[in-house]
C-alpha cells in the first residue's frame, strides 16, 4: 500500500470513529435498517464481506429511500473495530458532513483537515 493510500485509510477510519463518538453513526444490521427507514441516514456503509442477502437488502432499501450506499474495501471486523464495536456488516452515517467526507475518502479522494 502506498503512503497516500495509508494516509487516506487512516483519515477514513478516524472520520468513522469521530462520527461514532459524535453519536452520528449507527452500526449493525438492526440499527442501520432503523436509521435508513426513519429517514435519518445520509450514507449507508456495507462491509466487503457482508453476505449477498445483507448486501441486496440494504441496496434495495437505500435505493427506495434515495440513500447513498458504499461497499467498503474493508471487512466486518475492521468496520466494527473502527466504530469501537465487535463485527459489524453495516453502518449508517446520520450527518451530512460526516457522510460527505467519508464517501469522498472511500471513493479515493482526499479530505484536507
Amino acid at each position: 500500500m502506498t503512503k497516500a493510500a495509508e494516509d487516506r485509510e487512516k483519515k477514513l477510519f478516524g472520520m468513522i470513529g469521530l462520527a461514532q463518538r459524535a453519536g452520528k453513526l449507527r452500526t449493525g444490521e438492526f440499527m442501520t435498517e432503523k436509521s435508513v427507514k426513519s429517514g435519518r441516514s445520509k450514507l449507508c456503509l456495507i462491509a466487503s464481506d457482508a453476505s449477498e442477502v445483507t448486501r441486496k437488502r440494504f441496496m434495495d432499501m437505500c435505493r427506495l429511500r434515495k440513500v447513498p450506499v458504499l461497499i467498503c474495501d474493508f471487512d466486518k471486523e475492521t468496520l466494527g473495530h473502527t466504530a469501537g464495536k465487535e463485527l459489524r456488516s453495516s453502518a449508517s452515517v446520520e450527518d451530512a458532513g460526516f457522510a460527505g467526507k467519508i464517501s469522498q475518502l472511500i471513493e479515493g479522494g482526499n479530505v484536507n483537515e
